[in-house]
């Protein structure tokens, strides 16, 4: 699995996005246990530290919780997912209307550019 990451957002956050994609998608599930700190930076090919991070930061907002001896696992709450889903599509949403805007394209001119291009993605 190639791993690119952007350079405007910390390593460690790209990774936790990583994460709940995968949630959200269902090949993660609550309860599942995660890789090893140092499995996941071989994975992910980093330094262990970041991985750290990464699980620090997700267990810092109720993701993952860490069980001494175990590892590191999914929290098991029914509204992970709804969350994961709601809080990343506001991130993206949220970095979409600053490039646009800095493009010099109004809120109306944005909206008809996202209505011509759903007519045209044949997803």
């Amino acid at each position: 699995m190639e791993h690119d990451f952007q350079s405007s957002k910390p390593i460690y956050l790209q990774i936790a996005d990583r994460v709940y994609y995968r949630l959200i998608r269902s090949e993660l599930s609550p309860g599942d246990k995660l890789p090893s700190v140092r499995e996941m930076a071989v994975q992910m090919k980093v330094n262990p530290n970041t991985i750290q991070r990464t699980y620090s930061e997700m267990e810092r907002l109720g993701i993952v919780e860490t069980r001494r001896g175990q590892g590191t696992f999914i929290t098991e709450r029914p509204d992970l997912t709804a969350e994961l889903k709601d809080r990343l599509t506001k991130d993206v949403l949220k970095r979409f209307v600053q490039e646009m805007a800095e493009l010099g394209l109004s809120k109306e001119e944005m909206l008809d550019g996202i209505k011509q291009y759903a007519e045209e993605d044949k997803r």
